[in-house]
């Protein structure tokens, strides 16, 4: 039996570093809130956090590793919302074909990352406040597209009486599964990301970000390599609309509308733009204004509370909560050391 070398490390210690602790009790935590939390807190917070949370970690990979900040992410979600309401079953008499979930929720995915990629070809010639411009202009065209066209979208009303499906014996749209399927699917897509930003793919596209030219000169195809980022975040946004369209139980304009995709780039900053756990927390911080601020300011005053709040945080802390965090941090352990024994 031979003896570990002095720079070996156990497989448990290896795994906790790769993956992180933090992670690790933050995931504790997260698995444990339903038994403190009441039904409401689970759906409406909970749920709906992580749901858009997913949809601004899509902005967050194209805009933090890739250097594109898309406003059309909401856009792309709503495409697998419409997916599953037209492919699925509904009760507004339009569509409603009736195939099961595992059909549908592939192809919803699918289609909305193929949504996304064509965005990245259509902004790929664009850089900077340009990528922004072009983007808000295709969520703008897509929304007005869907309030006007009643033979596939339906029009203003849209599609309601869309229902999470049940099998296993559960209906996964009750408020403990439903909760469980939207955290499984954020941690997937968190990993996902958080992964591939250590491989050799995203650490292509973080040295694309910074320098695109010297790039193409050591021959990589920048455009195949944006255009990739864009189905990847297009995967994980499809999902997320996939999981929203079962949480409001309809679509609608409304819910694509360019309100939805600012939010979606608010809700990334003030998390923190360059962290994957950044739009999850930004999330937190919006659903709750969203739940408890605007009974106290009045729904007329509530975007200049949001608003403010975003300038706030921009001013003090451009990368976010997490960063203010990551400032604030080191001055705390100081503190810690100099009121130490």
């Amino acid at each position: 039996m031979t003896a570990l070398a002095p720079t070996d490390k156990p497989a448990a210690q290896s795994i906790l570093e790769k993956i992180g602790a933090g992670n690790i009790v933050v995931l504790v935590l997260l698995a444990l809130y339903p038994a403190v939390a009441s039904d409401f807190f689970l759906t409406q917070i909970g749920a709906y956090s992580l749901i858009l949370g997913m949809i601004s970690l899509s902005l967050m990979l194209l805009a933090g590793y890739g250097g594109m900040v898309s406003l059309a992410q909401i856009s792309v979600a709503g495409i697998a919302g419409y997916t599953v309401a037209i492919f699925g079953l509904n009760n507004s008499g339009v569509h409603g074909f009736g195939w099961p979930f595992w059909i549908v929720v592939p192809i919803a995915t699918l289609v909305a990352a193929g949504a996304s990629a064509l965005i990245g070809v259509i902004s790929n010639r664009t850089e900077g406040i340009y990528t922004i411009m072009i983007t808000l202009a295709i969520a703008t065209a897509f929304f007005y597209f869907t309030q006007q066209n009643y033979s596939l979208f339906n029009g203003f009303p849209g599609y309601t009486g869309i229902r999470a499906p049940e099998f296993w014996g559960v209906n996964w749209r009750d408020p403990m599964p439903f909760y469980y399927l939207c955290l499984g699917f954020a941690v997937v897509a968190y990993a996902a990301v958080l992964y591939g930003s250590r491989s050799t793919y995203g650490l292509t596209v973080q040295a694309v970000r910074d320098n695109p030219r010297r790039m193409r000169a050591l021959g990589f195809n920048v455009t195949a390599h944006k255009v990739v980022a864009y189905f990847y975040a297009g995967i994980i946004a499809g999902l997320a609309g996939v999981l929203l369209v079962w949480f409001n139980g309809r679509i609608s304009p409304g819910t694509i509308n360019v309100s939805a995709a600012i939010n979606v780039l608010i809700i990334a900053v003030i998390g923190g733009m360059r962290h994957p756990i950044g739009p999850f927390l930004g999330a937190v911080v919006v659903v709750l204004m969203q739940t408890f601020a605007i009974d106290i300011v009045g729904a007329e005053r509530f975007n200049t509370l949001i608003g403010l709040f975003f300038l706030v945080i921009v001013f003090v802390s451009p990368d976010g909560l997490l960063g203010l965090w990551g400032r604030i941090k080191p001055h705390l352990a100081q503190e810690s050391l100099r009121s130490g024994p």
